[in-house]
Formats: C-alpha cells, structure tokens, sequence
C-alpha cells in the first residue's frame, strides 16, 4: 500500500536538490529476488491526449457542468500548447533514467513533506491478538518476532527471496532490498534518508529496542556472524527490561515533531559526540523493537490497540516509547496486543506485509538454528540533552498530544461475508468494497468526492504507485440508485456490476502505466524544473479539487487477520484500509474530531456495514431471480 499525501502534491514542487535522492540498490544482482530485474520495462510516459481524456471522464462524476466546460477548454488549451513541450521534456527524462518518476516521488511525496509523518504518513499495523497477557509472555512472543525477522533477512541477504508476480508479470523487488537497516534523518526543508544494505562492508548486526523510553543497542548476532537463536535474543531483551526498569526522557517524542522543528532539535542534539553516536545507532539499526506496558483497557480493545499501533497513545501511553523516523518498528505489547509502524519514504504495503506475513508464520513454527557465539550484551544509549533541546521535548509532548486527541480511529471485522461473496457472484472483491465505500460516503454527505486507493506499477523498474480514482460517472449512478426505493433491485444490482467494472478496468489501467495522477505530477514537476510557468490547468480550480483526497483507501491483503490504518490525508476526509480474507474483511477507518463535516469513524463504520449488506442482499436477490 502506498497513499498519495495530496497536500504534499499541493504545496511541493521540487526540492532545491532537484528531487534526485539516490538509490540503494545491491552492489551485484544475483539468486532468484532481481533475476528478471534488468528485463522489467521502464514506466513509461502515457500519451499526452490519454491522459487528458481520462482526466476529463474522471471529474464527470465531480463537477458542475459550467465548470467541466471551463477545464475542458483548459485541457485543450493545454495539449495544443504548453503540455506538448512539456511532454518532449518529459520524453527526455524518461530515456536518461530507469524510472522517471522515482527521485521526484520520494522527494516530493514524502521527503519534502514538512508536516510530521506520524499519523499524516506511516500507517500502522495490528497484528492478531497473541495468547499471552504478561510480560514474561511479552518477551517470548517478541523473541520470536524477531528471530522470525533474522530468518526472513537471510532471504534478503542472500538475494534468495522469489520474485513477486501480479498475474504473469514479474514485480521489481527493489522495495525489499530497501527496508531493513533504514532510516529517515530530520533536516530543514528536506529530509534525508539512509540505507545500510547488507553487500555494503560493516553492515548492521544490531536491533534498537526501547522500553520504558530507554533505548538500547541490542546486538542481534554473534561475533561468529551467526544470527542469535529464539532463547538468546529473549535474554537480550530481558537484559533490556531490567537496564529500564526506571523511565527515560522520552526522546522519541521529536520524531512525531513537525519536521522543521524537529530537524532544528536534531541539528543542536549532534553537536554532542555521545548524542550523536547514539541517534547514529538507531539509523543504523535493522529495525527497532518497542516493548510497551499494558494499555488497561477492556474497552474496544481492537481499536484502542490500533491507536497504539498508529500513533502511541499520546505522551501518557507509549508515543514516547517509539521512533517514528525508522523504517520499521515492530510493536509488542504487554496485554497480548502488536502490530507495526513504517516509514513510508522507501517502500509500500506489499514488502511490510510480506515481512510480516513471514514473522507470524515463523512465531508458530518451532523453527530455530544453533546458538550463536560471543554474544554481546545491550547497550542503553545515552543522550546529553541541553536545557533548549530538554524546552524543545515539552512542546514536543504538547503537540504529540493534540494529535492524538483530534485523531479518530475504528478499528473493526465484517463478519458476514468476505471476498468469498464477490467471487460468487464473479466480480472483483477489490472494486465490490470500493463501491461500497462509496456508498456509505454518498449517504451521509449526499454527494461525491475525490477518490484515491493505491495501485502498485511494481511491473516497471523502480515502480512506486499509480491512483485509482475510484468515484466516477458509473459509481455516482450506482450510489444515487441505492438511495432511491423508486429503483428495483434488478437495475440496482446491473448498476453495480457496472461500476464495478469500471473501477476494475481503471485499475488494469492504472498498474499498466496508463493512469494519470502520476503523469500529470510529472508534467508539472517539469515545467518547475524548467523554470517555466505552471500551466493554468494546474491552478485550475477542478484539479486541486478531484485531486483533495476525502475518501484515501488501500487495500492490503495479508494471510493473516491483521489489519493496516492511516490518518485522512486532508482535514475533511477520511482513511479507509481493509484486508478481505475469505470469510471476513477488517477495517481501519479514520477522521478527524476537530472537523464538523466528517462523522466519527464508528458512524462511518456503521454505514460502511449497511452498504456492505445492502449491495450483498441487491446481488444474491438479483441471482435468485435470474436462476
């Protein structure tokens, strides 16, 4: 899963840089995971009049007709003028790079986005609830989370992990190389972001794990290379628990910081030899490991636990028990609760899931090596905090939790159906729950909006994401039909089939480089790199507005019934994540409280529910009567 952070898009252009960060990629493709590597095609470049075409047909549902009249005349304007040269410049691009969207992307979709990335960029993860509800279960569950992590990287390592595929075509495999011993760094203006590859000399041995706001260096391997066995990395981090018994400042309450701010706190804190080395530890750590207490809560303890997983809980709980600029931290908790949080720079759902998938399969296994050798005990890092840095981490908790409390969040299962009642009935399980998001949308607020879900090009080198624009012409007819008992149940359900095929053909569309959000990003990125005026099609009014994600989804399968969360990308909309298994669908669904026009997510799930049921029971009723 990757989401478009539509302000992001709005307020960025290029970095001062040029946008170009530069990539890790392994020093020699070898073994199965980049043998087709060097034969995937290039993202290509869309013809310019397709893209402006689908661009039209996807504000029909949007606009006014006066005002698809005014951008219809902007894109011809457009594409017999400017956009013709901004196309060749684009071309040129394209030819000189193996993907010509990928250093933009990074750098404008996330390392040049100044607001802090908890909540408005890393999801979070909820895993199943583990059978344990103590911290001496704690601690065995996390050791083997983590052993099952070090077995998972002998397959990244080695280079063995098998090739994805979507269909027949293979997936570039780049994104797994890129996650593990990685870690955003605070700057002004423009992040900056590392990699410790394992080809590269002096690669990570060592995990961060933080308890009690203590952070730790925990060696993760012996001084024979060998990864530690399940029993040696629990004594790892039972040395942890007793090093932390007294609580530490909670640092890791500046990677919640708006970025700004928290790149001048980083600036000052560096300046010290000892600070320094420590917050050096943690980027190059393969990951970090937050060992939280108990949450005391019998409450909606699934929802409770994805705010855990999300964002901490805020400076009472666990927000300062984490690091939000690393890649991926695992999250255990002490009631039987984990998940995961990641950054989102270098990689979308698919290599976080897979990864997970790994680990879970790996905590029931039994599986383990040999004991390793000359084992090194934790270290706790130590961080020399001024007087400012130490007023600095005050605010910091103050404005930690004022998003948290502003932040709502459900976390739930359907459990009347899953994908197996769309199979059923031969249509696509992902465009079944697009529409019927869209539904429960059109029913509170009885009118469409811009629509995102993510779309993996993972098929081109480099491939990051497309947009789906999940509203259009078909999807308004369909909702607008299910609000009127005028309509039987017979057109209903022809107008559901087709807009699920629509969505389902601009899906195919989207993963085959032919969308258009992204081409449309590109054409203006150039005309910024040129020194060129921005064209007036992208001041138009009508593309900022189809372009303001008020309903942002993903869908993000997983083997097991875990279920994925992000925030609303803008003030009044909302985030919507579910994993359809075969028997249910979990849902994470998001808003804000501060805002008057969005419902609370526990309404918002309540009608993702009924629309769910209503489309089920307009299709089986349809069924029954066509046999």
């Amino acid at each position: 899963m990757l989401r478009l952070l539509s302000r992001a898009i709005v307020r960025q252009t290029c970095s001062s840089n040029g946008g170009r960060m530069p990539s890790v990629q392994p020093k020699k493709l070898k073994g199965r995971m980049f043998s087709v590597q060097a034969a995937l095609p290039k993202y290509p470049v869309a013809p310019l009049e397709q893209t402006m075409k689908k661009y039209l047909k996807s504000l029909e549902p949007l606009l006014s007709e006066e005002e698809y009249r005014h951008t219809e005349k902007l894109c011809k304007e457009f594409q017999n003028g400017v956009g013709k040269t901004l196309q060749n410049k684009l071309l040129e691009r394209a030819e000189k790079r193996d993907n010509w969207l990928s250093d933009w992307w990074r750098s404008v979709a996330y390392l040049g986005f100044r607001e802090p990335v908890v909540i408005n960029s890393n999801p979070g993860v909820l895993f199943p609830k583990a059978d344990y509800n103590d911290i001496q279960g704690q601690l065995t569950y996390a050791s083997r989370l983590i052993a099952g992590l070090l077995d998972y990287k002998v397959m990244i390592d080695e280079q063995t992990l098998p090739v994805e595929h979507l269909g027949k075509n293979p997936l570039c495999m780049m994104q797994y190389f890129q996650v593990l011993a990685a870690c955003r760094i605070p700057l002004e203006k423009h992040d900056d972001w590392t990699c410790y590859p394992p080809d590269r000399p002096g690669a990570p041995k060592h995990i961060t794990v933080i308890y009690n706001n203590n952070i730790f260096e925990v060696p993760v391997y012996g001084g024979d290379s060998k990864p530690l066995t399940t029993s040696q990395v629990r004594d790892q981090l039972s040395e942890v628990v007793k090093q932390g018994a007294t609580a530490g400042e909670p640092i890791g309450l500046f990677t919640m910081e708006h970025r700004d701010n928290w790149a001048n706190v980083y600036k000052k804190m560096i300046q010290d030899k000892t600070t320094k080395a420590a917050l050096e530890s943690v980027q190059r750590s393969i990951i970090v490991l937050c060992l939280d207490k108990s949450n005391n809560t019998m409450t909606d303890a699934r929802t409770v636990s994805g705010h855990q997983m999300l964002h901490g809980r805020g400076s009472s709980y666990h927000t300062g028990n984490r690091w939000f600029d690393k890649t991926i931290q695992f999250i255990v908790g002490e009631d039987g609760y984990s998940g995961l949080n990641y950054e989102h720079t270098t990689a979308e759902g698919p290599p976080i899931i897979h990864l997970m998938d790994h680990c879970m399969k790996y905590i029931s296994s039994g599986k383990d090596w040999s004991p390793a050798t000359d084992v090194k005990p934790p270290t706790k890092l130590q961080f020399n905090l001024t007087q400012d840095v130490s007023d600095s981490l005050i605010h910091a908790k103050e404005n930690a939790d004022r998003m948290v409390s502003d932040l709502d969040l459900k976390v739930f299962v359907f459990d009347e159906f899953g994908k197996n009642f769309p199979k059923s009935q031969k249509v696509s399980p992902d465009s079944f729950i697009q529409n019927a998001l869209q539904l429960a949308y059109y029913r509170h607020h009885k009118k469409t909006c811009g629509s995102y879900e993510s779309a993996s090009i993972r098929m081109f080198q480099l491939g990051r994401t497309e947009t789906i624009r999940s509203c259009s012409t078909e999807s308004l007819e369909f909702t607008r039909a299910m609000m009127d008992s005028n309509v039987s149940k017979q057109r209903k359900a022809e107008l559901l089939r087709r807009a699920i095929d629509s969505h389902k053909q601009y899906t195919n569309d989207a993963i085959s480089g032919k969308g258009i959000d992204r081409h449309l990003l590109g054409l203006k990125l150039t005309a910024a790199e040129n020194n060129m005026e921005i064209p007036e099609l992208f001041k138009d009014p009508a593309y900022t507005f189809s372009g303001s994600w008020r309903i942002s989804t993903s869908q993000v399968p997983a083997k097991s019934e875990s279920v994925l969360f992000f925030g609303p990308v803008v003030p009044d909309g909302y985030g919507f994540c579910y994993n359809p298994q075969e028997k249910c669908i979990l849902f994470g669904v998001s808003s804000y409280k501060s805002n008057s026009v969005t419902l609370p997510a526990a309404k918002m799930a309540e009608l993702i529910q009924d629309s769910l049921r209503d489309m089920r029971d307009v299709l089986a009723a349809t069924m029954k009567a066509n046999l």
